[in-house]
């Protein structure tokens, strides 16, 4: 992979989140020195990576400023973080990566912007996203490759927390946007269960598939940001052998060698320390990406009625492609699609009931070299549509030197737990992403 370890003036955009949070914490850092780096690394880079809707450096200092005069708020007092611009933002225009919203100021901010404010955090920017969230890539680049995709709607997000403008940024996912972003750019990525963390608030909401989740650079980070954002403590990591599934899903045949050897890999030197269990999901399972189609195009027609009836000449060709998809598709479509995932879940449930979680692919291949086609989510979709959390670990390199990622699954609800298996399997994994052959 591509030495992204470029810094600003002084260095200080190369902390995690956890680093900075503890040197501000003990005053050996600045909030407004931080940022400062942050910005004069944005300014350098952007041009080229296209990761930002919008950063005001007025607006970002002034809030470090506020940050070093007062006592602690939290645990990411002082610590700069990246908004994807689907989340609303107070005192920030919020597009949703539409030009139907171009300088639009909410009055209000998201539930999960104003909890990160709550804790103390520096809301740096608006990371770029595509059309109110959708698959159609916008130009944002991988600062790994800059002829290679960082992933689609989560993408600004994923490329400006690789390429060091700021330690942690959220994203949300519908198919694949936090976990896919995360794998191609080389980051530990992190989506809820569709509960854990607070939906309030979130425009155009596809309301049994919209997650919120973040990217990180550093896995402690994950926890750091969740605890701000929940108030959940670190769950300690399994102190007996783990039982791991290893899933390779209805969709393996899509996996590219490089995802071939990654899996076949993790298995051998997983299988060291712990129990693990090939899982083939059941009968259940069949059909269920064209039951996510269903629900994907019925709620985004839904959250978007109105300007998918005012506006569609002017909107990508996935919205027109779902909107002519709609009038084909009935109620009982849907009705039948939602209860196809619900027997899912509950099958899924049975199988995850005897394990501490599933391992299965990222995404079906590295970063593609590819900045304009809709990207293949095959091993995304069915985990969100699933409902519980998904965390990914920047294990292996690819054999065009790209990220290549690991993705651990847990049961519903159980994310602090999924959190601290993944935390387990990644120091299993090592610290350096192991090489792929070509």
């Amino acid at each position: 992979m591509a030495d992204l370890r470029r810094a600003g003036p002084a260095g200080l955009n190369l902390l995690s989140a956890s680093e900075a949070a503890a040197q501000i914490a003990a005053k050996k850092i600045t909030s407004e020195a931080l940022v400062s780096d942050c910005i004069a690394r944005i300014e350098a880079r952007n041009p080229a990576l296209h990761a930002w809707a919008f950063v005001d450096r007025n607006i970002a200092l002034a809030q470090a400023r506020a940050r070093d005069k007062e006592p602690s708020r939290g645990v990411l007092h002082g610590v700069p973080v990246g908004i994807k611009d689907v989340l609303d933002t107070s005192d920030m225009p919020t597009a949703y990566g539409s030009k139907l919203y171009a300088g639009h100021r909410p009055s209000a901010d998201t539930a999960c912007v104003a909890l990160l404010r709550l804790a103390g955090a520096v809301i740096l920017g608006k990371t770029a996203t595509t059309e109110f969230a959708t698959p159609v890539p916008i130009g944002v680049r991988n600062p790994h490759d800059l002829e290679r995709s960082p992933g689609v709607s989560s993408s600004g997000s994923a490329a400006s927390v690789a390429d060091y403008h700021v330690p942690a940024a959220l994203g949300t996912q519908t198919g694949g946007s936090v976990i896919r972003p995360s794998t191609y750019c080389g980051l530990f990525g992190y989506k809820a269960s569709l509960a854990g963390l607070d939906r309030g608030g979130i425009r155009q909401l596809r309301p049994t598939l919209d997650t919120l989740g973040f990217m990180v650079r550093a896995f402690d980070d994950i926890g750091l940001i969740r605890r701000a954002l929940t108030a959940a403590r670190p769950t300690s990591t399994p102190t007996r052998r783990p039982k791991l599934g290893v899933c390779r899903t209805p969709q393996w045949s899509m996996a590219k060698p490089e995802i071939v050897q990654a899996l076949e890999q993790a298995e051998r030197r997983l299988g060291q320390s712990a129990e693990l269990v090939p899982v083939d999901l059941p009968r259940e399972f069949d059909g269920i990406l064209d039951s996510f189609r269903i629900i994907a195009n019925v709620e985004g027609a839904t959250a978007l009625e109105t300007e998918m009836r005012d506006h569609l000449d002017g909107m990508n060709r996935w919205l027109k492609e779902t909107a002519a998809m709609m009038k084909t598709t009935t109620e009982a479509d849907y009705e039948r699609a939602q209860a196809h995932a619900i027997r899912c879940r509950n099958a899924l449930l049975a199988v995850l009931a005897g394990l501490d979680g599933i391992i299965t692919p990222a995404a079906s291949s590295e970063s593609p070299r590819n900045l304009t086609e809709i990207e293949d989510s095959s091993f995304n979709s069915l985990w969100t549509l699933m409902h519980g959390p998904c965390i990914t670990i920047p294990a292996f390199t690819g054999p065009n030197g790209m990220p290549v990622g690991l993705q651990v699954v847990g049961a519903i609800g159980a994310d602090d737990a999924t959190i601290a298996l993944a935390g387990w399997v990644a120091r299993e994994l090592g610290d350096i992403p192991q090489a792929l052959a070509a």
